[in-house]
């Protein structure tokens, strides 16, 4: 018992001269290998990545003067704002064929005019009969355009029409009615209206 006592423990031992060296001296050699391996493996790969060549197009450098940037064209404009300007009395015929093509239904109401600014107008249609009817609304101005078509009792139509848009809806009377039709502008306008039967 006494030798086991000065024996030294495993885990501060030092090995004696021809003893058995520790578990961890028997590892060092295989890290050593592994690192060796592992730094071999890394010097290839970056070699192999040396002798690759990138390149990337990113268009014209900005500091590249060399080439002249593409011209730009000048903005088309939809609205030329004289194809909203109104008409004249004499020139209101040739407007009203070209606003309200011809058609092959009935025609039985056609109001056309230039109104000033703030003017109201007002047209009306009697003794409607019965039936379908399609009421075309149409204008030229810069500005919208306000029509409100009624019969006695009710509003079919009350509408802020922009104008360079024709506008064609589907009236019914179920009996026998006149209509009314109120056209009001803010600004000078030409307006005209077309009643026809299905």
């Amino acid at each position: 018992m006494p030798a086991a006592r000065g024996a030294p423990s495993r885990r501060n031992g030092i090995p004696l001269p021809g003893s058995c060296p520790p578990r961890m001296a028997r590892t060092r050699p295989r890290a050593r290998a592994a690192v060796a391996l592992w730094a071999a493996g890394a010097l290839v790969a970056g070699a192999s990545l040396t002798g690759c060549e990138y390149s990337y197009d990113e268009g014209p450098s900005r500091l590249d003067r060399s080439t002249a940037a593409p011209a730009v064209p000048d903005p088309a404009f939809l609205n030329d704002a004289l194809e909203d300007e109104p008409v004249t009395e004499a020139e209101l015929g040739d407007w009203l064929k070209e606003a309200l093509p011809e058609t092959e239904r009935e025609v039985i109401h056609v109001a056309a005019g230039l109104l000033t600014p703030g003017e109201v107008r007002t047209e009306e249609a009697q003794d409607l009969p019965v039936g379908t009817y399609a009421l075309a609304l149409v204008c030229k101005s810069h500005r919208r355009v306000t029509f409100t078509v009624r019969t006695d009792e009710y509003t079919l139509v009350d509408l802020g029409l922009r104008c360079g848009l024709s506008r064609e809806n589907v009236v019914y009377l179920s009996r026998e009615s006149a209509l009314t039709f109120r056209v009001e502008a803010r600004y000078a306008a030409n307006y005209a209206i077309r009643l026809t039967r299905f």
